[in-house]
Parts: structure tokens; sequence; C-alpha cells
């Protein structure tokens, strides 16, 4: 236990390094954790990765797809649900379709319903390896707001299709009707079972006398509730970790303090970069092991099978990308769809290239039951595990390293935004000021004569600078000024909900800015 100890915390410390390496070499950090867990695997005296699956579904999954959640803007995810939704079902259905297809006429002993299982395992792509690229690159808003959107859904689909495929495998029998009333239960029970654990955990929050570091423990908590919570009445734990997220995300400025939001967010950020980096380190690790349950199967035979589940994948999302763009423009003369205009060849085509595999897809395959119902080893589980490997060593080199390349000889503007960032941050800078001195002037006219701090706070404002807290503050203008923050709040959370293209990630940073200046307060 104590080596093991030793070994993972040595872990930790490459994956630092080896991050600070990527970032050197701007190469995003799954694909180098990746590759660097597989060279040190065949290092001599590295013990053998064994990943538990029920280590990464409940331990790992569930903190990382809430703070997803919370990282999201649900504006846009609204804005672009159709899309999304598209991407994150009929997409990933129709990609698990056309597995099973290639695999029961390619991979000798695999039948229809092994291949949909294989299928849904490695559908869904990879929202941290997509995430972790697109931070070298400029991409247009709308485009990262659909990757994190059909991110957030993709997974809960793809385990769905998992699960029904294992039970037609391990029981020999599939019922559509049936099928079709489990699968409403597992997507509609999990998000209201998400939702309302969300909202007890939200009223919790507000309501007990709880303190900055009661609220951070608090937020670890609640992803594990909602998802142990759904799976225990066999709904999807993914979509209520997924729905709950996105209620407390919406609602984050309501029932946690600036403090708690601030700390919750520096804590979140350290824990999340923790997970990610391990996870794809483990990936490489567990090598050895997948391969070491080859038999029966050439290792250059298992390869091949690999990369030919690989092309299927990235070839059927690209097809299925220019698909929706088709549907869309068809759409567009009988429905109301979120933008009207022909997308082109480019954009589609990025789309469809950032479909990376990673941690949903290992989680998935490692949880494949070892024996049937009747005893019998499951039929091809070892290959299953080699295959998914290889599709995500795969899909991370070629489409992971190529990615960025596409995105900057394309070039693509974002057609819903006329101002750059900097210009729209200027906007809502001058804006606010102005916001808050008419605020000021007609609610504490006799302070503004009164007070020096004040005084000092409209002159800044008359110039649309950002205010800062005076150190010198008297304790009878703090109430005051603290109410002027929350104003400014309202009006942040009011000018983001009225304008649907306004990118959100520019508001969050203002509201930082306020419970920064928030927190100063408690100092004075």
């Amino acid at each position: 236990m104590i080596e093991q100890f030793s070994f993972f915390l040595v872990l930790v410390i490459a994956m630092i390094l080896l991050i600070i390496l990527a970032n050197k070499i701007k190469v995003a950090y799954p694909i180098l954790l990746v590759v660097a867990g597989l060279l040190i695997s065949f290092l001599p005296g590295i013990p053998v990765m064994h990943i538990n699956p029920e280590l990464i579904l409940i331990i790992f999954l569930p903190p990382l797809l809430y703070e997803a959640a919370w990282a999201i803007s649900w504006k846009e995810l609204w804005f672009w649900r159709r899309v999304i939704s598209s991407f994150a079902f009929p997409v990933v259905f129709l990609t698990a379709l056309s597995v099973a297809f290639v695999a029961n006429a390619f991979i000798p002993g695999f039948s229809l319903a092994l291949g949909f299982l294989l299928g849904g395992i490695v559908s869904p792509p990879d929202a941290v390896s997509a995430g972790a690229i697109l931070k070298f690159v400029k991409l247009p808003k709308s485009m990262a707001s659909m990757l994190e959107g059909e991110s957030l859904l993709n997974d809960a689909s793809s385990l769905i299709i998992f699960r029904f495929a294992v039970l037609a495998v391990t029981t020999g029998q599939f019922i559509w009707y049936r099928a079709a009333l489990s699968f409403g239960w597992m997507v509609l029970g999990g998000i209201a079972i998400g939702l309302i654990v969300g909202w007890l955990f939200m009223k919790a929050h507000k309501f007990l006398p709880t303190d900055s570091r009661m609220d951070v423990v608090l937020t670890f908590v609640t992803p594990y509730v909602m998802y142990l919570a759904a799976e225990e009445v066999h709904s999807s734990g993914i979509m209520a970790v997924v729905s709950g997220g996105l209620l407390l995300s919406a609602k984050r400025n309501v029932f946690l303090s600036s403090t708690s939001r601030l700390r919750g967010f520096s804590v979140w950020e350290s824990l999340v970069f923790v997970l990610n980096g391990l996870i794809f380190l483990m990936i490489g690790l567990d090598l050895p092991e997948i391969t070491s349950g080859l038999q029966g199967v050439s290792l250059s035979s298992a390869i091949g099978y690999g990369l030919l589940i690989s092309a299927v994948l990235i070839v059927g999302r690209i097809l299925t990308a220019y698909g929706a763009v088709i549907f869309t423009m068809i759409a567009k003369n009988f429905i109301t769809v979120a933008d009207t205009r022909n997308p082109g060849l480019k954009p589609p085509f990025i789309l469809g290239w950032a479909g990376m595999r990673g941690v949903v897809s290992l989680a998935a395959a490692f949880s494949i039951p070892l024996y049937m119902d009747d005893g019998t080893a499951f039929p091809q589980r070892n290959l299953i595990l080699f295959i998914t490997f290889i599709v995500i060593l795969t899909t991370l080199l070629v489409q992971g390293l190529t990615l960025p390349f596409i995105i900057k000889a394309f070039n693509i503007g974002d057609r819903h935004q006329s101002m750059s960032e900097e210009e729209i941050n200027n906007m809502i800078k001058k804006e606010l000021a102005s916001y808050t001195y008419q605020y000021m002037t007609n609610n504490y006219a006799e302070e503004l004569n009164k007070s020096i701090f004040f005084r000092q706070l409209a002159d800044k404002l008359k110039n649309k600078s950002h205010p800062d807290a005076d150190p010198t503050m008297p304790a009878s203008d703090k109430a005051i000024y603290l109410d002027i923050l929350n104003k400014q709040r309202e009006w942040l959370i009011k000018k983001n909900q009225s304008d649907v293209h306004l990118d959100e990630e520019i508001i969050r940073k203002h509201l930082y800015q306020l419970d920064m200046e928030e927190e100063k307060l408690q100092v004075i």
C-alpha cells in the first residue's frame, strides 16, 4: 500500500512536469500525458497499472462533469440546443450503429450486439481533450459553445447505449419497447433527480449557517450525491450531474457568497487539473494490462481493427457534421433555427475533426462484465478494450495534433460577434460605470456630498474606470458600497440575459472582479 502511494505521488509530480512541457511546446497536455504514460509503462520495474472502472465512473467522472456544467453557459447551451442535441443523441446513435455494422463485417467473432456495444463505448468525443487543444487556438465562440454543450450530453447518451448493448449480449434478448421506456426513464429520471438534488443543496447553502469552507466542501459532495441517487433508481447518473450542475451554475450568485465563489473557483480549478492529468497518464500506463489480455488475436490484427474503427469514427463524424448543416438549411424553411446562414465548408469540418476520444470511453470499456449471465466469459472483452485504447490513442495523436493547424489555416471569424473581445469588454465597462453613477446619484445623493470615498468613486465612474475599494473607507460607507456592488452584479446578469450573442465568459470575468472587490471589504 505504501509502495502504491509512493508511485502515485511520483505520477502527480511527473504529470505536473509533463504539463509544463506541454505548455512550453504548445501541445495539448492530454496527448503528451497519454504518450508519456505509454512510454513509462515499458520501463522495467514499473508496476502494472489496473484501472478500476468504478474508480473512474464514480470518483473521477462526477466532479469532472459537474465542473464542466459550471463552466458552460446555459444561455449559449440553450441557443444552440438543436445542434447540440443532434450531436449528443442522433449522431451518437448513428455512430454506434455504423461501428456495429463495420465490426460485424470485418472483425471475426463480432455479432451486431457486440459491435453496437463497441460503438456505444467509442462514440462520445472527449471534452477535456478538445478543451485543452482549443486553449492554444482562437475558435469562434459559437463553435466552442457547440463543442462544450455536446460534450456534456453525449457521454450520457453513449453510456445509455452501452448499457442496453451489455444487456442484449449478456441475456441474448432485446425488447425494443422496454428499451425505449428504459431510455426515457434514464434520461428524464436522471434530469429530474439532478434538479431535485441541486435544488436541495442550493437551499442548504442559502439557509444553513455555513461559511466558505463548508460551502466548498458541499460543492464536492453535491455531484456524488446526484450521481449515486440517480444510479440507485437505475436512471442516468451523468444526466443527473449535468442537469443539477447547470441549475446550480445558473444560480451561483444567489446562494453562494462572494467568498465562497472565489475560494470554490480556486479549489475546483486545482482539483480538476489533477484529476484530468492523472486519468490521461493512467490511460497510457494501462496498455500492458490491455495487451496481455489479447488471446487468440495477433497484436498486428488487433491494431488493424482499432485503426479501422478509428477511421469509421473520424469519417462518420465529419459526414454527420455536414449532414447536420444540410438538415438545418432544409429545416429553416419550416421551423425557427438559431442560425439561418449557410456556414460554408470550413466550420462543419472543424466540428467533425474535433472528435478526440478519452476518459469516458475507457471507463465504459473497463466496466464490461467479466462473465455472462450463464457464467461463461464475456465474448471479445479483451479485444474491445484494446480497440478502445487504439481509438483513443489514434484520435488524440491524429486529430489532436492537427486540429490547431487546421483551425489556424481556416481562419474562421465569429459571424455572431462584430466586435473583438477587448471592444466588448470596454463597452461593458463603460455601460456599467454609467449605470452605477446614475444609481448613486439617484439613491445616495446625500452621501456623495458628505463622503470623500463616494466623491472619489463618482469621479472614477465619470472617467469610466473600474472603482476600487479604498482602504480608508469608513464603516458606515461599507453597507452602501456593498449595495452598489450588488446592483452592478444584477445589471451584469440582466445584460447577459438580454443579449443572446454576448459572450458570457466576459460577463463572468466582470462578476469575478465584483467578487474580488467585495472580498476586499472583508479585510478593510
